[in-house]
């Protein structure tokens, strides 16, 4: 039970503020700066206007920014944050514009291109017989073949032979 009490008086600070894209955009706006506005002074004009802002208040500021950029809610120019200019034209994508496709004829129906993958097995179809493939030879590695005469033949009684390399002829 005191778990939920004390649940209970946070959620009550956290919505009376508002939300953090708001925060910051009017932060960007009261601070006015011609260059933008970083965010350590963000930070502090928001503390100045809101106390009972949370723990991690830094932590999320710098997620809600980092979101609002990449949103384009907000521009960043040399670690300065600003509203983006109404005037700029729309910034392009990442790598080389697709080509321009050409019209295709009236009356040409088009047809769904081809799903990707591997088609489906037709489950009414019968199954193929396997047809064994045959070389006449069994699979896998020969047996190896037992000699049955002795592979080294005893040398002949007669010269032996001297110690070390033999001298060149």
């Amino acid at each position: 039970m005191a778990a939920n009490e004390t649940q209970g008086p946070p959620q009550a600070q956290q919505s009376l503020l508002p939300d953090y894209s708001q925060m910051v955009l009017e932060a960007i706006d009261a601070l006015n700066e011609k260059a933008g506005s970083n965010k350590s002074t963000i930070a502090k004009h928001i503390e100045s206007i809101h106390s009972d802002l949370p723990a991690a208040h830094t932590t999320l500021l710098s997620h809600h920014l980092h979101k609002m950029k990449n949103s384009g809610q907000i521009v960043m120019v040399k670690n300065n944050y600003m509203r983006p200019d109404p005037n700029a034209p729309p910034k392009r994508g990442r790598g080389r514009p697709p080509k321009p496709k050409a019209p295709l004829p009236a009356g040409t129906v088009v047809s769904p291109p081809r799903p990707r993958g591997r088609p489906p097995k037709d489950p009414s179809a019968p199954p193929k017989p396997k047809t064994p493939v045959s070389t006449g030879r069994p699979r896998g590695r020969p047996p190896k073949i037992a000699k049955t005469t002795p592979a080294t033949a005893p040398p002949p009684p007669g010269v032996k032979r001297g110690r070390g390399r033999p001298p060149k002829v």
